[in-house]
């Protein structure tokens, strides 16, 4: 079973240089920017086809003010944006005020890439019209806001019972404001776990990469237990009680296997 964590990332940056006046200061935006990251996993590419972004943006009385993206599209092999590594899909200019929702449309060229063989992801026709997630974002005056949106192909990504593939979506969200990461390296390498922090019903997960450095990040500040599960013949190990802080990267320093 293939276990991987594609990420898809949306960073929002909110830069207000000042109020309007009267006669002389002009209106300044906040600035809206999407990227899209992406983690290391037991893929070749992972080809993700992005066609339109929309965001819900709240009015008085109106429920649904949808605002297109002036997005990027395209087919985008998220295993080149790994390990914190992101591109640009979008950006532009907002009012000041509040984000309830996005919306992200996917086209039907969807594929990953096993053992030098492209896969088709079957696609949910209903990606057509877009899949909505909350973002509950409030752009406020001087705040630097960024949201990521973390796409979960560890469990976005089925087999099916022909030797085909399933794309069936799994997406959380998280901000940079009230979030922290964890890092490390494994010895040896070869040992490529797969590394999830579990606190709760919470899981988040990864592929340490191929020069044995693993990053989670989006993670809630709390403590955690960190599990890793190894190729064969390497042991599985866990480790307890590492602590995350909001705005911080734990580093767990190197991590050996026998």
């Amino acid at each position: 079973m293939y276990q991987k964590i594609i990420t898809i990332v949306i960073v929002v940056s909110t830069i207000i240089l000042g109020l309007s006046s009267c006669t002389t200061t002009p209106v300044k935006n906040a600035t809206f920017s999407v990227r899209l990251t992406d983690a290391p996993a037991n893929f070749q590419q992972v080809l993700i086809d992005i066609q339109s972004a929309q965001i819900n943006v709240a009015a008085t009385g109106v429920t649904d003010n949808w605002l297109s993206l002036p997005i990027r599209s395209g087919v985008y092999n998220l295993l080149d944006f790994r390990n914190g590594m992101d591109t640009l899909l979008a950006k532009i200019e907002l009012p000041a005020g509040q984000i309830t929702q996005m919306r992200l449309v996917l086209g039907s060229n969807n594929q990953v890439k096993i053992n030098n063989q492209l896969y088709t992801l079957d696609t949910p026709s209903a990606m057509q019209s877009g899949l909505k997630f909350n973002i509950n974002a409030i752009l406020t005056e001087g705040v630097d806001y960024q949201l990521w949106i973390d796409f979960d192909a560890a469990r976005s990504i089925v087999a099916k019972g022909n030797g085909g593939f399933n794309l069936k979506p799994v997406i959380r969200t998280f901000t940079k404001a009230t979030s922290g990461a964890i890092k490390g390296m494994v010895s040896p390498v070869a040992a490529a776990p797969y590394v999830t922090a579990i606190a709760g019903g919470d899981t988040i997960g990864t592929i340490a990469g191929s020069d044995g450095k693993f990053l989670l990040r989006g993670i809630a500040a709390g403590t955690y237990k960190v599990v890793f599960q190894p190729i064969s013949p390497y042991i599985n190990k866990t480790i307890d009680n590492v602590l995350v802080t909001s705005g911080q990267v734990t580093d767990m320093g190197t991590v050996s296997f026998q």
